[in-house]
């Protein structure tokens, strides 16, 4: 299995065999040139003498570095580390690449945190060697050189797009991090890198590592879009978001084995906060190698593995919608749900510009919270707690966001009425990135382990997966893989035979029983 290299021999190692798997987990400071590059930077290796090694970019940027012309470090997938990791640092990071430090100050990420504005500054400079202004202002570097090297969009808009206040501060920090002025910079860029994209439109690579079960992911989408708000097939998927400016619609597809995003925005100034979604959504920033690598070493999943490389965990836009599409989902099938969500998107949903099948946006929770009860059909107590939860967000009494801690985020969800564990997990799995969360009680997920030889039952299979932490989310994808469900048959079928498969039934997921007094989750079904 690959692990993080931690220790000064191990990332020595590393940057000897110019491995990128390790892109974007630390960064090679070398004092004799003055500069740092990413693990598999080409030039000649440096010498042991001339090396530092920092986590992040932003740390050498505080010890005075400038960023590689040649590797561009900036432009590597982020580090795995920050949804591997639950402590402070990862949740802060989350939060920064969210654009939390840009919208609400240190003193709004402090908060967020449960910490000082002065403690939080030590801790991350202490762990990271760079506070939060500093990694925020390496987050917008790291925007712009995409921007300029990936678009044809005007500098000035460039700087704005990319959380700059000032097309004079743009190009200080571009200068000072890249060594180049903005122009200098924009000449770099590489055949194929941006397309011609139409005016008010951003086109952009989004990089990742490889391998990418992009049929999976769009195949997922696509069994849960609802109608009017997303649009997915085969190889592509679309939709409007509501972020802090505004609203964005984008869509990402696949060309050549590179994920390529094209989005229009309100607000220039969301680009960051978009990219950085979408990147969760589609979790851009997984190690595949590690996670196919400690999966197949059980001779249950090599199969599977070969079949599905470079598995990943869907992720999400919006937080509050998780949740609430998760709750909508309990107790119905995949189909059955995603026509409850789009009635209730149709009723309650604000309306946009129509633009290839979408028209309009998600419900806000106010407006879930005011009238989903006139909207929502099924038991009572169902929707009441669809509504009670969709009150609770929208007034701040429960948060929900990437930079929880995901035990509180557990213990908060559970302590609602019609939330039980299996909601809980699998929101935590979606909306926090873990990547490492069971679902035992998941009926997919045990149809999945019994046809590939897992114990089925709860005990058994938590059990059985607790060999593969920290990657059980990626397990517990396997098994949504391999379960017979109709709405995943297409990758049913790539790690069953054929004739297994045209013997398969058409269950959907179910998750556990929830608690006996609350007969709103016994048993339920997500179609999130």
């Amino acid at each position: 299995m690959t692990t993080p290299a931690t220790s000064f021999d191990e990332r020595y190692r590393v940057i000897r065999s110019r491995d990128r798997r390790f892109d974007g987990q630390f960064v090679t400071a070398v004092r004799s040139t003055g500069i740092y590059c990413r693990p598999s930077c080409p030039a000649r290796t440096p010498k042991e003498a001339n090396v530092t090694f920092y986590a992040t970019s932003a740390a050498a940027h505080e010890a005075g570095y400038r960023a590689c012309k040649r590797c561009l470090p900036e432009a590597a997938p982020g580090s795995p580390q920050w949804n591997l990791r639950g402590d402070v640092t990862a949740r802060a990071m989350r939060l920064i690449a969210d654009g939390v430090v840009e919208r609400e100050g240190v003193p709004g990420l402090a908060g967020r945190l449960g910490y000082s504005s002065r403690h939080l500054t030590r801790l991350l400079a202490a762990e990271l060697g760079a506070g939060p202004l500093a990694l925020s202002r390496a987050h917008r570097a790291h925007t712009a050189r995409m921007l300029l090297v990936g678009t044809d969009m005007p500098a000035a808009d460039v700087a704005f797009s990319a959380g700059f206040r000032s097309v004079r501060q743009f190009n200080d920090t571009v200068l000072e991090v890249f060594g180049m002025t903005p122009l200098r910079l924009r000449a770099t860029r590489r055949a194929g890198g941006a397309e011609a994209a139409a005016p008010g439109a951003i086109d952009l690579l989004l990089p990742h590592r490889a391998p990418l079960d992009g049929a999976g992911l769009f195949a997922w989408m696509a069994a849960r879009a609802v109608r009017g708000v997303e649009v997915a097939d085969a190889s592509s998927f679309s939709r409007a978001v509501r972020l802090p400016g505004g609203v964005a619609r984008f869509r990402i597809r696949l060309e050549d084995g590179r994920v390529r995003l094209n989005a229009r925005l309100d607000h220039v100034g969301d680009l960051p906060v978009l990219v950085t979604r979408v990147r969760r959504l589609f979790d851009l920033d997984a190690d595949p190698v590690a996670v196919d690598e400690a999966l197949s070493q059980h001779p249950e999943l090599t199969g599977p593995v070969a079949a599905v490389p470079g598995i990943r965990v869907p992720g999400t836009a919006d937080p509050h919608e998780m949740l609430i599409r998760a709750m909508v989902g309990q107790q119905i099938t995949v189909g059955a749900a995603r026509t409850a969500l789009t009635t209730l998107t149709d009723r309650l949903g604000d309306r946009i510009e129509p633009h290839e099948g979408i028209d309009r946006l998600f419900p806000t929770m106010t407006a879930i919270a005011e009238h989903g009860h006139d909207v929502l059909r099924g038991p009572a107590a169902r929707i009441r707690a669809i509504t009670g939860a969709a009150a609770a967000l929208a007034s701040g009494e429960l948060v929900l966001g990437p930079g929880d801690d995901g035990a509180e985020q557990r213990a908060a969800l559970l302590a609602r009425a019609g939330i039980g564990p299996w909601t809980a997990d699998y929101v935590r799995m979606r909306v926090l990135g873990d990547p490492d969360v069971t679902l035992p009680g998941d009926v997919a997920v045990r149809s999945g382990a019994a046809a590939l030889g897992i114990p089925s039952d709860p005990r058994g299979l938590t059990t059985w997966a607790e060999r593969l932490a920290p990657w059980r989310s990626y397990l517990t994808a396997h098994l949504w893989a391999a379960a017979p469900v109709a709405t995943r048959g297409a990758r049913a079928r790539r790690v069953a035979g054929p004739a297994e498969v045209r013997n398969r039934t058409s269950p959907t997921p179910e998750s556990e029983p929830g608690r006996p007094s609350e007969p709103v989750q016994t048993p339920s079904r997500e179609a999130s």
